[in-house]
């Protein structure tokens, strides 16, 4: 926003109500511009709370100080890897010759069949039901929100200059290239497919870009790989049972796009997995109490601050459609800090921890019994509950059963 002198300001219309001159120096009236929508309003309410919260936790973790990595440490600890990067990282992403693009997947606009493809694509798509396109959506939604990722990304391996040519730098574009076709190719799905209100979910994928992220890495690496590590592997569980459900709802072309994507996801989990249990090998008390920390602050999605213009709790609506469908779980998470805390072998870290990195240690050990039994727990105290419906403006404002 262009902040304007008082001078330049008796040319232009004062857009905070009151009084205005204009070019002529006659006194005008302009009036006050409407208010922001209430679900706006609620919206970035939820949004500035988080923030807050955000920043009061970073400060603190578990009671002790929590410190950021400056650029020269990051700088350093990249530098320690970059070998290892070149021969252990850049193999895991697949020559552009060799991998599929989303063309390969849809109807050939080229080709003379291409409506009756279309007609075809669209018969089926009439068969799944609306909650199976809301989590497709929200899918779809997350996915395209990658300038976001890109730029976080590249805060924590310091890729500033497009031109680069280390490990990092070309791990960061080959990965980011690959990301790219999973939106490209749902969006062309959906929008061919017909039974979404394509504007709605395009002005969601506006709002959630413009929007960010909540990401606790503080361009640390530690923090910021151990986090993609659980989203790639969160992300490959979600479109793998969108693909398996597909699949039992009779639609095979829909259950292979959503099984592409999730081959990727597999892929790139492996890879940001390994540089973690690096991290763990060369330096263990690091590692540990950045895991630590990370899960004391909660991964938290990427798309949680989607807002699609209407509803202020929308991914906490989507989330619940997840839930209810198997897409996405609660217990899906305790079965990833389960996974990473034996895949990194937390519990087998040597003497050679500080006191505060042992404290780190039992933490971790101990969180994924904790969350099982939490889980447990919360679904006890709801008991048996009565489903609700609630609109989503994805599919024109249907109402969809979920359980909150």
């Amino acid at each position: 926003m262009v902040m304007m002198s008082r001078l330049a300001a008796c040319y232009v219309v004062n857009n905070t109500g009151g009084t205005a001159w204009s070019s002529s120096w006659k006194k005008t009236t302009v009036p006050r511009p409407p208010p922001p929508p209430a679900r706006l309003v609620a919206f970035r309410r939820r949004m500035a709370t988080n923030m807050v919260t955000t920043t009061a936790a970073g400060a603190t973790c578990s009671g002790r100080e929590s410190t950021t990595m400056t650029a020269a440490e990051t700088a350093e600890v990249l530098r320690s890897l970059d070998g290892w990067a070149e021969s252990n990282l850049l193999p895991l992403l697949k020559p552009v010759d060799e991998s599929w693009q989303p063309h390969d997947l849809l109807p050939d606009s080229a080709s003379p069949g291409f409506r009756d493809a279309v007609d075809e694509l669209r018969a089926r798509a009439r068969e799944i039901p609306d909650d199976y396109y809301v989590c497709l959506v929200g899918n779809m939604v997350t996915e395209e929100a990658l300038p976001t990722y890109h730029a976080a990304l590249n805060s924590f391996v310091g890729y500033d200059c497009p031109s680069r040519a280390d490990a990092w730098a070309r791990w960061s574009r080959g990965w980011t290239a690959e990301e790219n076709r999973h939106g490209d190719l749902l969006n062309r799905y959906l929008y061919l497919c017909g039974r979404v209100d394509v504007r709605r979910v395009e002005q969601t994928i506006h709002h959630l870009i413009g929007s960010g992220m909540r990401l606790a890495a503080a361009k640390c690496p530690y923090r910021g790989f151990i986090y993609t590590a659980f989203q790639e592997r969160a992300t490959a569980i979600s479109h793998s049972n969108t693909a398996r459900r597909a699949g039992a709802l009779g639609d095979a072309c829909l259950a292979r796009i959503c099984g592409a994507i999730a081959g990727d996801e597999k892929r790139h989990e492996a890879a940001y997995t390994r540089v973690v249990a690096e991290l763990f090998a060369r330096a263990p008390d690091a590692a540990v109490r950045a895991l630590e920390y990370m899960m004391r602050e909660r991964i938290l999605m990427p798309a949680y601050y989607m807002f699609d213009g209407r509803d202020p709790d929308l991914f906490r609506h989507y989330a619940a459609v997840a839930q209810r469908l198997g897409v996405y779980t609660t217990a899906d998470y305790a079965d990833l800090v389960r996974f990473f805390v034996d895949r990194w072998g937390v519990a087998d870290l040597g003497p050679g921890l500080t006191a505060e990195g042992r404290r780190a240690q039992d933490y971790v050990c101990r969180l994924p019994e904790r969350v099982s039994k939490m889980e447990n727990a919360q679904r006890q105290r709801r008991g048996p509950q009565e489903p609700c419906r609630v609109p989503f403006s994805w599919v024109f404002g249907r109402q969809v059963e979920l359980q909150l």
